[in-house]
Parts: structure tokens; sequence; C-alpha cells
């Protein structure tokens, strides 16, 4: 019968479609879930890359630590097949500016003043700027009964911390540090942690500007010759002082000369800042530590991790 038979060819239809459509939500589901499950393998290689990345960089920080080592240790560098390993650096904290062993009697040793207002120099404020920033930090760390000429005391709206600076990021907070803060890299010329003077084998030729007394031309000279044919610091043609006197020498002062320098600059501080980086694979870590190398085990005085 004709109806018959056309209601069979739409009946046929019908299920093709259903099969269709069922096909088409199993292909979905099954793609999902294949999808799913490559996201979890794929974080689980990750989260293991990552512990292992970890690891290596623990190993780099370890190595750096080890009294014995130095800046030109082969094994501050280290490769396991071809994508796994560490790399660890050492640079001299000593040749930053410690911030709170300068201020603390800037006050009464005129030089350490003057070191302070040399660098801010340097870095383009006037010198009413850096009057007004010098005495406004000294304000932050003493106890407030009396403050400087061009510091800034306690109001209603400004409050002092009286005491000492517990990270370098902190100067931000202190009336008149725009000009320094608003710069890029200021930070990396400050410590907290070595032992105050500054150390003449680890230092910037910007700090060494700074010294009274030395100026430009003796710091250019100084580095050049300690740098080494390569002119690059912390390699292995570095010339290493053996004491004050033979570093005097170089940066050609004479014994008057050196006596005025006597307790704001030193040689081979041993706080080190360590930067291990860690990779397996395409996963990298990162660990920053300050500690200083004294005795067979190091005092660990700062620890971030990446």
């Amino acid at each position: 019968m004709p109806g018959l038979h056309f209601q069979k060819k739409n009946t046929s239809g019908s299920l093709l479609l259903l099969a269709l459509w069922a096909l088409l939500l199993l292909s979905a589901t099954v793609f999902v879930w294949v999808k799913s499950i490559n996201m979890e393998i794929e974080a689980i290689h990750q989260t293991n890359s990552g512990l292992d990345a970890r690891a290596l960089s623990h190993s780099g920080v370890w190595i750096a630590l080890h009294p014995l080592v130095t800046k030109q240790t082969p094994l501050l560098n280290a490769t396991f097949g071809a994508n796994r390993g560490y790399s660890a650096t050492l640079k001299g904290e000593g040749g930053k500016l410690n911030l709170n062993w300068l201020l603390q009697t800037a006050d009464q040793d005129l030089r350490k003043r003057q070191l302070l207002q040399n660098y801010l120099s340097r870095r383009g404020l006037t010198f009413h700027q850096c009057e007004i920033l010098i005495d406004s930090m000294l304000d932050w760390i003493q106890p407030g009964i009396t403050h400087h000429l061009n510091g800034s005391p306690d109001t209603t709206t400004y409050k002092n911390a009286h005491r000492l600076f517990l990270t370098i990021d902190e100067v931000s907070q202190v009336n008149g540090s725009g000009p320094l803060v608003s710069q890029p890299g200021w930070q990396d010329d400050f410590t907290l942690y070595s032992q105050g003077p500054v150390d003449l084998q680890a230092a910037s030729q910007l700090i060494i500007e700074c010294i009274p007394g030395i100026g430009d031309a003796r710091a250019i000279r100084f580095v050049q010759y300690r740098q080494g044919p390569d002119h690059l610091d912390d390699t292995k043609d570095d010339h290493i002082f053996k004491d004050l006197t033979e570093a005097f020498g170089f940066l050609g002062l004479n014994s008057s000369q050196s006596e005025v320098l006597n307790g704001l600059v030193s040689l081979q501080d041993p706080t080190y800042h360590i930067v291990s980086v860690g990779w397996s694979g395409d996963v990298k870590r990162k660990v920053e530590v300050v500690a200083q190398k004294t005795g067979a085990a190091p005092n660990i005085v700062y620890w971030k991790e990446f």
C-alpha cells in the first residue's frame, strides 16, 4: 500500500537521524573524556616536573652555601641529560649600601652621610631633595624625641616607624623618597644584610664612585683592573685583592687618604646573594637566598622561592 510504504521510509529516516545524533553525542562525550584525561596527565607531568625543578634549584643553593665554594666553582652549574639541570650564581652582598648601618651613625660619622648624599646625587636628586630624604630616613629610624632640620616629624597623617628598616621597599613609605623610588633598579644598590662597610671586591662602579675621596676616574681604573681582561665581574680572570692595602694602592690613595676610609670600606664581606634556577623539561623554579658564609654552617638571613 502506498501510505504504508511512505510510513516505513519515514520511520527508517527518523531512526537513522537518531542513530547519527546518538553517535555525535557519544563522540562528543569521548572527546571531552579524552581531553580531560590529557589535561590530568599534563597537570601531573607539570607537577612532577615542578617538584623536580624545585629540587634541582635547591641543589644549586646548597652547593653555593658550602664554605669552600666560590664564584668560580664549576659545580655551581650542572646538567643531567638533555633537559634537567641547575645554575647558581654567587654575588657579594657587601658591595651594596647597607642602609641601616649607614643611617644608625650618620649623625656622628659624616662620611656615611656623604656616601648617601653622593649616591642620591648620582641618582639625579638635587641637593635639597637629598637633604630631605636623608633627614626623613633618620627621623624614620630614630626614637622621635627630636627630628632633623629637613626631616618629617610625626603628624596626624604621617607616622615614622621609629625603628630600623625591615625591608628595602619600606623606603618608599618615607617622606621625600619619590625621586629615588620612582627610578627602576634602585633597590639593587641597597641591602640590610651585609656587615656594613662597602666591600670593594664586590661593589659596582657606581657605588665605588660614591665613596668619599674616590670619584669617577679612580673608580673606573679600579673596576677595570678588578674585572680582568674579559671586563666582567665574577669570572675566572677577576683580580682578588689580598687586603685593603693592596686595594687602596690600586685606587691611587696615599696613606692619609686611605686612613680616612678606614671602617667605611672592607674586602671579602662573607654575606652573599645566591640565585639558583633549576629546570626539568620546560618547567623552571628559582630560589633567591642571602646568607653569611662564616664557619662550617652558613647563616641564612633571607630565602624566597619563585
